[in-house]
């Protein structure tokens, strides 16, 4: 354990956001750079097998010790970061013997992580609590879970009278734009089932998730000098903030929990001639989730109706849908994440992730995958921190679940 630290604050420095705009695989040469480090890291410390592809994704064997036979388990984690806050140039805090009051990201600034505003903060008095220094997210998200899975390994292989059987592990990019598992090799990862290290607080087991599209509305108007505007001009901001107007106002994230699903505004841009919105729509229930992309598309065709010249446009894509059942129909990996979890003194909260992981999408393409927690908190965002304890017993838990009893 005494290198999870150390290793987790040289991550976290290191820049991995996506490029959404760009097709590739990875979609930025920021995370080729950290797959590459990550390869060479993998190799010293004693990992057998490890590759890195030409799409970025990292991957590698833990051999077997015993004879006994068991099937592979395999534990993945991504390599991005969220593009939705600033990640370049990452300031890691570390704050020794948390006393329950605010922490002082940036006196400058005036930036502050508060219990006051994040409760669960009071869990972790007496912890130690890693942060960003406010200008930046931390990037725990997921850069906690691969220096959990590495840590895990390195122990593992120092550690030879811990008899285990075959473990994969595997690093994949693009994750946070949808796309971590677009190009992930299922028959070369070779694993029977594997977990996913993306979860939350400490104690989160996941099988459960959203079902996910993305909608890109885009609304033309008719732009014309405003002094000769009446009757003629068509502002397509006007059009657009109307068309928003039009969705259920309570069925956003922020006023939703557990099992509500939700519509998400995150990115806008326009002018009076085209206005351009990015959604995210997600839900639990199929039916509710196959409703919800109807509501955008009524919406989108009553702003026609109002508006004859108008032009409003709505693409959507399915994202991931909700790994459930393909989980429930093999129990027993979360049996055995339940019985380390425990073994490592931990008490699991199992909980639908309000989001979704690589995992998804991999359980249906024939990798049952349920999701660990990391242990970070606020991940999207500046307030973003994770305890270090809680770090530490994710590596146990990972450690429980490779050896043989």
């Amino acid at each position: 354990m005494q290198n999870l630290l150390k290793r987790f604050l040289e991550y976290v420095r290191i820049d991995t956001s996506p490029d959404e705009a760009n097709s590739l695989s990875p979609s930025s040469d920021r995370q080729r750079v950290f797959a590459g480090r990550l390869a060479e890291e993998l190799a010293a410390i004693g990992m057998a097998d490890v590759t890195l592809d030409g799409n970025g994704y990292v991957m590698a064997t833990l051999p077997a010790n015993t004879a006994t036979e068991r099937p592979v388990v395999g534990f993945i984690a991504h390599m991005d970061t969220s593009p939705e806050s600033p990640s370049e140039n990452v300031n890691p805090l570390v704050h020794l013997n948390y006393d329950g009051g605010d922490i002082i990201l940036n006196p400058r600034h005036g930036f502050i992580l508060s219990p006051k505003d994040f409760p669960e903060l009071s869990r972790y008095i007496g912890q130690t609590i890693i942060t960003s220094d406010g200008t930046t997210l931390l990037g725990a998200d997921d850069k906690a879970g691969v220096a959990e899975i590495v840590t895990a390994m390195e122990y593992l292989l120092a550690h030879p009278e811990l008899k285990r059987g075959m473990v994969r592990i595997a690093f994949t990019p693009d994750e946070e734009i949808g796309r971590g598992a677009d190009h992930f090799d299922i028959s070369s990862f070779g694993a029977s089932y594997a977990y996913t290290l993306d979860g939350g607080g400490i104690g989160e087991l996941e099988y459960e998730n959203f079902n996910a599209a993305a909608a890109t509305v885009t609304v033309r108007g008719r732009s014309v000098h405003p002094g000769t505007a009446k009757d003629t001009m068509i502002n397509s901001i006007m059009l657009a903030r109307e068309l928003d107007s039009l969705l259920p106002n309570r069925e956003r994230p922020e006023h939703t929990s557990d099992y509500e699903g939700f519509f998400h505004l995150y990115d806008i841009k326009g002018s009076v001639e085209e206005s351009v919105m990015k959604y995210i729509i997600r839900d639990h229930d199929p039916v509710k989730f196959s409703d919800r992309k109807k509501i955008l598309d009524e919406a989108a065709s009553e702003i026609r109706k109002r508006y004859k010249g108008a032009s409003v446009t709505v693409v959507l894509k399915d994202q991931y849908f909700n790994m459930k059942e393909i989980i429930e129909a093999n129990y027993h990996i979360v049996e055995e994440a339940v019985k380390s979890y425990r073994k490592a003194g931990v008490e699991p909260v199992i909980k639908p992730v309000r989001g979704g992981t690589d995992g998804a999408r991999l359980s249906f393409m024939g990798l049952p995958c349920p999701n660990l927690f990391t242990g970070g908190h606020n991940y999207h965002g500046r307030h973003e921190y994770i305890p270090l304890q809680s770090m530490e017993k994710a590596v146990e838990v990972i450690v429980n679940l490779c050896i043989i009893a």
